[in-house]
C-alpha cells in the first residue's frame, strides 16, 4: 500500500496512513526496558565497587556522577545528530555506543576504579543518545493531549528494567562476589585475592549486556519504523549554537518558561530518584534498619523501582482524566512525608517508608518531560536535548547526598532528596492546568 505523511501538530509521521502507532510503540518500548535495566545495575554496583576499593559515601557516588554526567555533555550534541540521521538511527547509535562502554567492563574489572568510571560514562553516553530519540518519538506518536498517558505507559517498561536490575545484580554480582571483606582478618595476600574475585564478578554480566545491546542495535536498524521530521525545524545544527549564544532571543528555547522550569524539575527529581536508590543497600544494612547482607539488600531494592511500574500503569490511566499537573503534585507530596518518615523512624517503618517512595517517582519522569515539550514546534528535538542535559541531576544530588552521609549519617542524609521533592512540588501545581487550552 502506499505510503503518506501524517501531520501531528507541527510534526510530520512518514508511513502507512491505515497503520497504528501500535507497533511502533512496541519497538520503542524495549530500548525504556534496556535502558532501565542498565541504569538501576549501577545501584547494586555502587556498594560492590565501595567494598572492592574501600571508598567514602562521596568516593562511591563518584560512579552516578559520570554516569549521569554523560548526560550534561552528550544530550545536546545528541539532538543535532538525530536532526542529521534521523531518529532511528540515532536510536542505533545509542545502543552501539551504549554496547561499548557494557565491553569495557571486562578489562575495569583487571584495572582500577577510574577504569570503571570510564566505562560508565561511555555507557551512559549511548543511554543519553537513546533517551534523546526515544522520548520525543513517543510523545508524537498520537494526540499530544495523551503523550503523558503514552510515556507513562513506555516508561512502565522502563520500570520493569530498574525492577529486574538490582534482584539480578545482587544475584550475579554480590552473592558470587561474596559477603563484605574485612582486611583487619586477612593478609595482604589473601585481601588482594578476595579483592580481584569481588571486581571479577562484574565481567559475564557486563559481557552479556553488551552482546545483547548490539544485537538489538542490529534488529532496530532492521526494523520497519516511520519516519518523523518536524515541519518547521531548523536546518541545521547552528540554530542550536545560536540559541545557546543568544538565550534571551525571541525564536530560543530559552524563552519557554515550562521548558526551563521543566528542565530544573527534571534535574531534581533524576537527582532525587537516584540519590535513594543509590543508598538504598548500604541503608538496609544499617543495624537500626534492617540488618540485611548486601545481596539481601539487593532484592528489596527492587521493591523500590518496582514501586515505579506499577505506579506508571496506574498513571497511564490516571492521567487520561485527570491533569497531569496536579497528579504531579499530589505523587510530590506524598514523597516528602515518606522520606521525612524514613528519615525520623527506624526499623521496618523507615524501611518500607523509603520504598514506598518508588511508587510515588512513578509519574514524575515522563509527567515532567512531557508537560516540559508543550507545544515547542521546532524546538521539540532542542528541548528534548536540553531536558536530558537536566539529567545531571542524577550526577550531583547523588554527590551531594554522599558527602552529607559522610557527615550526618546515611538516615539523615535523605533530606536531600526531600527537598529535591519540594521544586517538584512547586512546578507542579504551577502548571496544573497547562493542557486547559485543548
Amino acid at each position: 500500500m502506499a505510503t503518506a505523511p501524517q501531520s501531528v501538530g507541527a510534526t510530520t509521521v512518514s508511513g502507512n496512513t491505515n497503520q497504528s502507532y501500535t507497533g511502533p510503540l512496541v519497538i520503542i518500548t524495549i530500548l525504556f526496558f534496556m535502558w532501565g535495566l542498565l541504569t538501576a545495575m549501577n545501584d547494586v554496583l555502587i556498594p560492590h565497587l565501595k567494598n572492592v576499593y574501600t571508598l567514602t559515601y562521596t568516593q562511591a557516588m563518584m560512579v552516578q556522577f559520570c554516569f549521569f554526567f554523560a548526560y550534561a555533555v552528550v544530550s545536546l550534541p545528541a539532538g543535532a545528530l538525530i536532526r542529521k540521521i534521523g531518529y532511528q538511527n540515532g536510536a542505533v547509535t545509542g545502543l552501539v555506543i551504549a554496547g561499548f562502554g557494557c565491553f569495557l567492563f571486562y578489562p575495569a574489572s583487571m584495572s582500577t576504579y577510574t577504569v570503571f568510571l570510564i566505562a560508565f560514562f561511555i555507557l551512559a553516553a549511548g543511554i543519553t543518545i537513546l533517551q534523546v530519540a526515544a522520548n520525543p518519538y513517543v510523545t508524537v506518536l498520537g494526540p499530544a493531549r495523551t503523550a503523558s498517558s503514552r510515556l507513562n505507559l513506555t516508561q512502565a517498561f522502563n520500570s520493569l528494567g530498574t525492577t529486574i536490575a538490582p534482584a539480578l545484580g545482587g544475584l550475579l554480582i554480590l552473592a558470587a562476589a561474596g559477603e563484605v571483606l574485612d582486611p583487619a582478618a586477612m593478609s595482604e595476600v589473601e585481601t588482594a585475592a578476595a579483592k580481584a574475585k569481588e571486581a571479577a564478578a562484574v565481567q559475564m554480566p557486563y559481557l552479556v549486556l553488551a552482546g545483547s545491546l548490539i544485537a538489538l542495535a542490529i534488529f532496530f536498524k532492521l526494523a520497519k519504523l516511520p519516519k518523523i521530521s518536524h515541519d518547521d525545524e531548523p536546518a541545521d545544527v547552528s540554530d542550536a549554537v545560536e540559541n545557546l549564544a543568544h538565550p534571551a532571543s525571541k525564536d530560543s528555547i530559552f524563552t519557554k518558561t515550562h521548558l526551563i522550569l521543566g528542565a530544573l524539575g527534571l534535574f531534581m527529581y533524576v537527582g532525587g530518584e537516584v540519590a535513594i536508590g543509590s543508598f538504598l543497600v548500604n541503608f538496609f544494612g544499617e543495624q537500626n534498619i534492617a540488618g540485611l547482607k548486601e545481596h539481601e539488600a539487593a532484592a528489596y531494592v527492587s521493591f523500590y523501582w518496582g514501586g515505579a511500574m506499577i505506579g506508571r500503569f496506574i498513571g497511564f490511566v490516571v492521567m487520561r482524566h485527570v491533569q497531569p499537573g496536579k497528579v504531579l503534585a499530589f505523587n510530590c507530596i506524598a514523597a516528602i512525608v515518606l522520606v521525612l518518615m524514613a528519615v525520623f523512624f527506624d526499623g521496618k517503618i523507615a524501611m518500607w517508608s523509603i520504598l514506598a517512595v518508588g511508587l510515588c517517582n512513578s509519574i514524575m519522569f515522563p509527567t515532567i518531560f512531557s508537560m516540559a515539550l508543550y507545544r515547542l514546534g521546532k524546538f521539540t528535538s532542542q528541548g528534548s536535548g536540553l531536558l536530558c542535559v537536566a539529567i545531571v541531576g542524577g550526577a550531583f544530588i547523588p554527590l551531594l547526598q554522599g558527602f552529607m552521609a559522610d557527615k550526618i549519617g546515611i538516615q539523615m542524609s535523605f533530606l536531600v532528596p526531600a527537598l529535591c521533592y519540594g521544586y517538584i512540588l512547586f512546578f507542579g501545581l504551577k502548571y496544573a492546568n497547562l493542557y486547559n487550552d485543548q
